[in-house]
C-alpha cells in the first residue's frame, strides 16, 4: 500500500490510514511526501507482535527495498 500525502490528507495519511491498513493485515506500507520540493518515501512493515507498523527506512534519492521481490526506484526521476 502506498499513500501519497497532500496538504489536505496529511493527518489521515499519517495517523488514521496506517491503523486501518495494519488492521486489514496489509504487510507493507509506504508514505510518500514532498520535502523541500523532493519526494521522500517512508517505508513500514507490519509487525504482528505489536499489531502495527514499524519503520524500515526513509528514502530520499533512491528507494531500494525488498518486499518479497526487489524494488529499486530513482526518486529524482519522479520530479520530471
Amino acid at each position: 500500500m502506498a499513500e501519497v500525502v497532500s496538504e489536505e490528507s496529511r493527518e489521515r495519511d499519517r495517523t488514521t490510514k496506517p491503523v486501518m491498513y495494519s488492521s486489514a493485515g496489509i504487510r507493507h506500507m509506504w508514505r510518500i511526501e514532498q520535502v523541500d520540493d523532493r519526494p521522500v518515501v517512508y517505508t513500514y512493515e507490519l509487525d504482528p507482535v505489536v499489531a502495527g507498523y514499524v519503520p524500515t527506512g526513509i528514502h530520499h534519492s533512491r528507494l531500494i527495498i525488498d518486499i518479497g521481490f526487489p524494488v529499486d526506484i530513482d526518486l529524482g526521476r519522479l520530479l520530471g
